[in-house]
């Protein structure tokens, strides 16, 4: 089970003030609220999908590893995922697919595991 750190209220409230902040075409790239968005929904997908064969990366803002299968122990994992903050928010609610983001190469996948097609959109309840 993964550590929380962020509370559900406070996690909902963060991801529902980025949706609110871009429905005002605001600028969130570096807000705080979408750190916490993005922090809140790599717990959720630590969560549904506990594990540690895919280390997800969300630079700079975070990582979590996730989806069972074999351990990496040193070093670089052999599958990693990675993307930008904004990227991870949109495709963690479903705003884009993950076929979408990799075909428009927004996310980095390497190693045989490297997918989260079959763990994404989170079911947050908002």
């Amino acid at each position: 089970m993964a550590r929380r750190r962020i509370s559900h209220n406070e996690g909902v409230a963060s991801i529902n003030s980025v949706l609110r902040k871009r429905q005002e075409a605001l600028d969130v790239t570096k807000d705080d609220d979408l750190i916490m968005a993005v922090r809140y929904l790599l717990e959720e997908l630590a969560e549904k999908a506990p594990g540690n064969s895919v280390e997800v990366r969300v630079p700079p803002f975070g990582a979590t590893q996730c989806i069972e299968g074999p351990r990496h122990t040193r070093g670089t994992p052999p599958n990693v995922v990675e993307m930008k903050p904004e990227v991870w928010f949109d495709l963690a609610l479903g705003i884009k697919t993950w076929s979408e983001v990799l075909s428009s190469h927004l996310v980095s996948a390497s190693g045989v595991r490297a997918t989260l097609e079959e763990v994404l959109p989170l079911k947050v309840r908002l």
